[in-house]
């Protein structure tokens, strides 16, 4: 599960350095290295804008602090993620890789005028497509629409000598056709209305639901992530599966993909690192579920060393119906201090679970295997790419967390990057008053990492199901994700208010709770609807999480007065009244969302998620929209990768390997096309 860092809730890294020991894992000394210091104020964060995007770039700090052995192990990881790009591409939509082959042909070849606005516009469409890894935005699900003509287009391709079929023009040009890659309204057809790629074209949502049905076991205790790897099609009027393995669909992708995780397993730091990456070349040799499993068990276990990974097809937002799974893959290198610093969340989980305001029957009795750290990022791909989670909670099956434990990870050099990014005035714009602003200014970081952390550690961790209750994707279908997201924010906003972190020296007063509650409550009903056009409804899982929690708890304590809006000189604002009235309310709604969770109460989602996340009213959005644009920021960030580049000797051994770091979106796009295509049609 990822939290996403379209929030303004301020920093989660902890320290913005700190990598591994000099020594192999296992020689480690149990202590952790001395703080790492490796500040550059020259460093360019922001690269450049365009639409509604910023890019960015981050950085890997003390890089020069891991063993050659450990820099190896981060380079086959990196390259691995980057083997499997196109992946995510044609998951995404089915003509993706087709029209993104097309359009770079005309970048790189297209010699005539490029001051024209068209050319400017054509530019600007191929960039929203790379930041988006296909046609559809990467937070909105509507289709990227071209501010050039068809005209204009078609003379680009004679230019170039570049070949369009009928079927692709009409995909770029006529806004109907594949308008929605996720479809989230069930009326309109969840599988029938999404163009997203993980179904045939003639599979129906009734189908594809009663298939998942006819997998199921009543009572299973392990039930296995069904759909997680695979197309679900129709051959001779029957519904199978097409398996993403070597061999099978995506096969020549994975085949790289295997080959660099060989690699990896060769230089791994410990026998538990290598046995996980061996687990999981298998599962991409096989395609088999239970490897799956072993794999998550596995890596969920290996907890030592200095170097970690996401890699898989793991996060299921993408999936109208929630089983399929979107490639991904995410490298990290542990901050020491920064960790060293949040391991009493981890200590004290059980407290965190003993102590919810849930009922007693939802509660965990033992709480087991949650480990959390900050990390460095070293490279993303796939569904983290250039669109970026700030945190990450694995495994997803809810089994495995509960038997096993999992890996929660903040990834701090992420954040460090929108933090010094240049950019601001939204705060002074939206903040009630000035003692707002302050507040904010002085603990707003604080506050967005432990929001950050708790969400991962114990929100996603924490609750039951009920016996014999199926996992959510089954019972709550459309509404899991959301409905996931938004109880594991009421878990860190239920506890940011709660003295027990400031006996526990995670925070030095409720002030930092406060700045919280205004900037959750300021963001969910008020700034994150720029992010939507005039008319817009709420669709991606967590802006719609934060919409429903926050448009509930305003509900409930407008009533008492807990919550007001305040409207001057036009604008509106939102004023907490009782922070301390403001947590029972929190406290509410987080008891009745486990309560859905956990007995798999859809009708109650459905209310929730609807009722309270999806409509905008039209008046207060167009006022957004308006105190917005004057302050000219793009509503979302992307991230270029730094670049690791091997030295190497004449035997062909690595004897180096450098961080470089790219200063152009399109230089990058185009090296991972030409690098790492090996799905896309050649032009």
């Amino acid at each position: 599960m990822k939290f996403s860092r379209y929030v303004i809730i301020g920093s989660l890294a902890l320290m913005a350095c700190g990598s591994g020991d000099q020594q192999p894992a296992a020689t480690q000394e149990a202590k952790a290295p001395a703080a790492c210091v490796d500040n550059d104020s020259t460093f360019k964060y922001e690269v450049e804008s365009f639409a509604d995007i910023r890019i960015l770039r981050y950085r890997i700090p003390c890089w020069d602090r891991l063993t050659l052995k450990q820099q190896e192990l981060v380079y086959y990881l990196t390259q691995a993620g980057l083997a499997g790009r196109d992946i995510m591409w044609d998951q995404n939509y089915k003509h993706n890789l087709e029209i993104r082959s097309i359009l770079e042909k005309i970048y790189t070849t297209y010699s005539g005028d490029k001051t024209v606005a068209e050319w400017v516009a054509f530019e600007t469409y191929l960039k929203q497509i790379w930041m988006s890894n296909g046609i559809h935005h990467h937070y909105s699900n509507l289709k990227h629409t071209p501010k050039f003509t068809k005209t204009y287009f078609s003379s680009l391709l004679s230019a170039t000598t570049t070949e369009c079929s009928p079927e692709i023009m009409e995909v770029i040009f006529n806004p109907k056709v594949d308008a929605r890659k996720v479809e989230k309204d069930a009326a309109k057809g969840l599988v029938e209305n999404s163009a997203v790629n993980m179904y045939g074209d003639d599979v129906t949502t009734k189908e594809a639901q009663e298939y998942y049905a006819s997998l199921a076991k009543p009572g299973d205790r392990a039930p296995l992530s069904y759909g997680i790897n695979a197309k679900l099609v129709k051959k001779d009027g029957k519904l199978t599966e097409e398996v993403y393995k070597v061999g099978g669909l995506y096969g020549t992708a994975l085949e790289k993909v295997v080959y660099w995780l060989e690699k990896a397993e060769k230089v791994a730091e410990n026998d538990q690192q290598a046995a996980a990456l061996r687990k999981l070349v298998k599962f991409y040799q096989t395609g088999d579920l239970r490897t799956w499993d072993d794999f998550n068990i596995q890596w969920a276990g290996a907890t030592e060393g200095d170097i970690d990974y996401i890699h898989g097809f793991v996060e299921v937002y993408n999936d109208p119906l929630g089983n399929r799974g979107s490639y991904e893959a995410i490298v990290q290198i542990n901050d020491f201090e920064a960790s060293d610093r949040m391991k009493v969340m981890m200590q004290n989980a059980q407290y965190f679970e003993d102590n919810s305001p849930i009922m007693s029957q939802h509660k965990k009795k033992e709480v087991k295997g949650i480990t959390y750290r900050v990390v460095n990022v070293a490279g993303e791909s796939g569904d983290a790419s250039p669109s970026t989670p700030i945190g990450v909670n694995l495994p997803n099956a809810q089994w495995i967390r509960t038997t096993h434990g999992s890996k929660s990870v903040s990834l701090g050099n992420i954040e460090d990057a929108y933090n010094n990014a240049p950019g601001g005035g939204m705060l002074e714009e939206f903040a009630n008053d000035a003692e707002e602003v302050e507040r904010a200014k002085k603990y707003g970081n604080i506050a967005g990492k432990l929001h950050t952390a708790m969400h991962e550690v114990i929100g996603h961790a924490s609750g039951q199901l009920e016996e014999g209750v199926a996992p959510s994707s089954q019972t709550l279908k459309e509404f899991a994700s959301t409905i996931e997201e938004g109880r594991a924010d009421l878990v860190a906003l239920y506890y940011v208010m709660d003295p027990k972190l400031v006996e526990l020296g995670l925070m030095e007063n409720l002030e930092i709770g406060k700045a919280e509650y205004d900037g959750y409550l300021r963001n969910g009903m008020l700034v994150q609807l720029r992010r939507l056009k005039l008319g817009e409804e709420i669709e991606e899982a967590h802006m719609r999480n934060r919409a429903w929690v926050s448009n509930w708890i305003y509900e409930k304590g407008l009533a008492e007065n807990v919550i007001v809006k305040e409207v001057r000189d036009g604008k509106t604002f939102i004023d907490i009244k009782d922070y301390d009235k403001m947590r029972v309310l929190v406290g509410d709604l987080l008891k009745e969302v486990q309560r859905i969770t956990s007995s798999g109460d859809y009708n109650a989602a459905k209310a929730l998620a609807d009722g309270y996340g999806k409509k905008v009213d039209a008046k207060i959005h167009k006022e957004v929209l308006d105190r917005s644009d004057k302050l000219n920021i793009p509503a979302y960030g992307g991230f270029m990768n730094p670049v690791l580049v091997p030295e190497m000797d004449a035997a062909g051994k690595i004897t180096k390997i450098n961080v470089t770091y790219q200063d152009k979106f399109a230089d990058q796009m185009l090296m991972y096309s030409k690098e790492y295509g090996f799905l896309a049609p050649k032009k």
